[in-house]
């Protein structure tokens, strides 16, 4: 891992990629009591996993506690996209247009997903398992003392390709190497935990989204133009700052998909959603790549980075690879950003372009008028 670091933000590029984490306020004696219930009760993760930054969502008392996150209007399974007649960044900028109409209300809820992808070299044939995985799911009130809880449950490790699964004997563990340990996944996963460790709604909660209450995120701005300026140029991100070292070309971009996504992340109001979108789809080095499909098989279209270099000559040698943001094409809603493998090599030497690495993706997001109940005990996965 390498860093640029100074007071204001820090830039970390991984294996898997890029990750800037900007500094937050101090987090409060409840951010710190509902983030160690969560950490006391999860499962040891392991250390080397690649984590997205997600423009900078502050992390209490080193659990991974999201406290305001993703696209308003929901986000649904959708269907295969029919005959396209505009191209693929008109077909963005029509998204954007999109999230524009979607409505808001007095309750936010949010259904998260994420994961990381693994080889599994058998005897009967190689394939991979993703595994690491861990679900978390909340709501807020709008206004403080309108209520807020937070859920969260560790996932069954699954196989992406179950025929060679089965060939090699349906195993129900799987042994992984994770960076520098070998680690081990289960087909098995937990129940649902809440924040309160059983106690439930904290009803005091509410109003606060990573740090802003909902009249500052109303005022953000609806242009594209000042959304840059304020958010996406080198100055914004911190590579201009004395501490630390000129961007690379191909860091620059990364970051701006991660901006985007950590402001889209929070419940922003529609028109800055859509001034977001297209904002970054104007960015030198993001491209708008046309349709793309995210880990729960949903379909949308994607803004990519340019692809870079990841991995080390000692692990099998280096692959490439670019980080996508994939949206609803019919609301606008982000459903997913997610590391694909653009040029098979080392570790994935055995795996096809588009093959996801690693992922956070958006099982469901929505606005409500009536305080939302406990999280559905279905799993994302068959």
């Amino acid at each position: 891992m390498h860093a640029l670091g100074n007071g204001a933000s820090t830039v970390r590029t991984h294996a898997t990629g890029v990750e800037i984490v900007r500094p937050a306020a101090p987090p409060t004696a409840q951010e710190i009591a509902r983030a160690k219930a969560l950490q006391n009760t999860s499962r040891r993760r392991p250390p080397p996993r690649a984590r997205w930054g997600l423009g900078g969502v502050a992390v209490a008392a080193g659990a991974a506690v999201t406290v305001a996150i993703t696209l308003a209007g929901g986000n649904t399974p959708t269907p295969p996209p029919g005959p396209v007649h505009l191209d693929a960044k008109g077909a963005i900028l029509a998204a954007a247009d999109r999230a524009e109409q979607q409505p808001i209300g007095k309750y936010w809820s949010l259904d998260i997903i994420d994961g990381q992808s693994y080889i599994i070299r058998a005897k009967t044939g190689t394939y991979a398992v993703t595994g690491s995985q861990s679900e978390m799911f909340n709501w807020q009130g709008v206004k403080p003392g309108m209520g807020e809880v937070y859920y969260a449950r560790d996932l069954p490790a699954h196989p992406q390709d179950t025929s060679l699964w089965r060939k090699a004997g349906s195993p129900s563990r799987f042994r992984v190497w994770s960076g520098d340990h070998y680690d081990s996944f289960t087909t098995k996963g937990t129940s649902w935990r809440d924040s309160g460790n059983g106690a439930g709604i904290d009803p005091r909660g509410g109003g606060k989204f990573r740090g802003r209450s909902a009249e500052e995120l109303q005022n953000l701005p609806a242009d594209p133009a000042k959304l840059t300026e304020m958010f996406l140029t080198q100055s914004a991100m911190g590579f201009a700052k004395p501490a630390n070292r000129p961007a690379t070309p191909a860091a620059i971009p990364r970051v701006q998909i991660r901006t985007v996504v950590g402001l889209l992340f929070a419940p922003v109001p529609p028109k800055v959603r859509a001034g977001m979108i297209r904002a970054l789809a104007t960015q030198p080095g993001v491209h708008s790549i046309g349709p793309d499909t995210d880990p729960l098989g949903r379909h949308g279209i994607a803004l990519a980075s340019n692809d870079m270099t990841n991995g080390y000559p000692e692990d099998g040698g280096t692959y490439r690879s670019r980080s996508v943001a994939v949206f609803d094409e019919r609301t606008g809603a982000l459903l997913s950003i997610q590391e694909e493998l653009t040029k098979p090599s080392g570790e994935y030497a055995e795996m096809k372009p588009g093959f996801i690495i690693n992922y956070e993706t958006v099982r469901s997001a929505a606005w409500t008028d009536t305080k939302p109940g406990k999280p559905s005990t279905e799993l994302p996965f068959s």
